[in-house]
């Protein structure tokens, strides 16, 4: 296993365990592992190889569950089972036309209009990057100005936003202070811009250092 692939099983070991005890609504949607079966079905279907670290990651989890809580990933977005990936990835190269390689492995629930990608095209400088992608504006690596964050360092910062209870810091030096970990009333994890009081109803509690 290399040290990416290792970080990233140690990261969402982190984050599980911190799910459990805080935002067991949103540890209940983490799915079970897919197959190495799963994994190569969906690259033949989608004639493109995911980078290592990404399927690592599905070896951990397919995706996360419907249901409240499911925002788990920072802009409040829910990683995708393998089969709506392979969905996701056919409507953005066949019906919009877009570069083929930028898997769109997350997207928020309801939001068919942007989301998170990973740059699988092998030989690119941004080759396992992440980026975000939109209907409008584009496909993006972030931070912007980047090649973009390596998925397994932006793995290990999330995890430790939500023990240090803070935003992320991003590879650029820039705090990510407009999206922010929130812990629900119904015991599920999002992440909100914080300068809107509209999206703090009751029972909704940012973080602010561990817990």
């Amino acid at each position: 296993m290399s040290d990416d692939m290792q970080r990233v099983a140690e990261s969402w070991d982190r984050i599980g365990a911190w799910l459990r005890v805080h935002a067991p609504a949103s540890a209940a949607l983490l799915r079970p592992p897919a197959g190495d079966a799963d994994i190569a079905a969906a690259e033949t279907a989608m004639g493109v190889e995911l980078p290592v670290v990404l399927a690592a990651w599905y070896r951990i989890h397919d995706g996360f569950g419907e249901g409240f809580g499911r925002g788990i990933l920072p802009s409040d977005m829910a990683m995708l089972p393998l089969g709506e990936l392979v969905d996701e990835y056919e409507t953005h190269t066949q019906h919009w036309e877009r570069e083929p390689g930028l898997v769109p492995f997350a997207r928020k629930d309801g939001d068919i209009w942007s989301g998170w990608y990973v740059d699988a095209r092998s030989g690119e400088p941004s080759f396992g990057g992440l980026g975000h992608w939109s209907v409008d504006g584009g496909d993006d690596p972030y931070p912007s100005g980047t090649q973009g964050w390596l998925l397994a360092d932006w793995l290990t910062e999330i995890a430790a936003a939500l023990e240090e209870g803070r935003c992320l810091h991003r590879p650029d030096g820039v705090d990510d202070t407009y999206n922010w970990p929130v812990l629900t009333g119904r015991g599920g994890l999002t992440w909100i811009d914080p300068r809107d009081p509209r999206l703090f109803p009751e029972g909704m509690i940012k973080l602010d250092g561990p817990r």
